[in-house]
């Protein structure tokens, strides 16, 4: 179990949805948390909703200026957590350009910029604790999530990669891909969302995750095992069960 007590977590995207259902948690279990989004109105009603000690700090991922003035105002920290995102669900044939590069770079290129402004520091220090939400969508491209699903892959790499950089460094990189959560975005959706969970239970799911030592973590169990066994499918298999014509 991780020593939650006096330590300060920094959570981008956490003023609704899985992001606030995290830091109530974290802050519950003894940490100053300090809470970033866009909307500020929704933050401060976020951190007023906060068991313990939190701060609000506003930050736009896709603006690099914006994420940095976030980095030096929230200054040194123990952990990052990056929740950011948005979504559209779309197929390639009803392709819109404004949403497409909005996913991508608030998903993925908002993730590396706050990666960039704070991994430096922490290698610095030799110490630091980086969780990044990726998303079962992210092991293979699945019909209907252009923009999404490739931004999700792009996340996980990005977390593979600083796990194989940063191992024995003192930082210690872990990401979590989730399935269905109960949130606006994903209420867009107009079909059936398997094993579909709360904020909550996904919140409970993550904090687990994050007082382990693995790496990855890739839940609900049962329902991740279909997007990581799909990964060993040749594709005239894959594409005739996720895509058929």
């Amino acid at each position: 179990m991780r020593d939650w007590q006096g330590k300060r977590y920094w959570l981008v995207g956490a003023s609704e949805g899985l992001g606030l259902a995290l830091a109530q948690i974290i802050s519950r279990a003894g940490a100053e948390v300090i809470l970033s989004a866009r909307n500020a109105d929704r933050l401060a009603e976020a951190v007023a909703s906060l068991p313990g000690t939190g701060r609000v700090v506003p930050c736009d991922v896709a603006d690099r200026a914006s994420v940095q003035a976030a980095a030096d105002a929230v200054g040194e920290v123990d952990g990052v957590v990056f929740l950011a995102g948005v979504y559209w669900p779309m197929k390639a044939q009803d392709w819109d350009s404004a949403q497409v590069e909005a996913m991508c770079d608030i998903n993925f290129t908002g993730c590396a910029r706050v990666m960039g402004a704070v991994i430096p520091d922490m290698v610095q220090r030799g110490s630091g604790h980086v969780v990044i939400c990726g998303s079962l969508s992210g092991f293979r491209g699945l019909p209907g999530a252009i923009g999404y699903a490739a931004s999700k892959a792009g996340v996980m790499a990005l977390a593979e990669s600083m796990h194989c950089d940063l191992r024995g460094s003192g930082i210690e990189v872990q990401v979590a891909n989730p399935g269905f959560i109960k949130t606006r975005l994903t209420d867009k959706n107009d079909f059936s969302m398997p094993f579909l969970m709360s904020p909550e239970v996904a919140a409970r799911e993550m904090f687990e995750h994050m007082n382990s030592g693995a790496f990855k973590k890739s839940f609900p169990m049962v329902f991740s095992w279909v997007f990581r066994l799909s990964q060993f499918l040749p594709d005239w298999a894959y594409y005739r069960l996720f895509a058929p014509k």
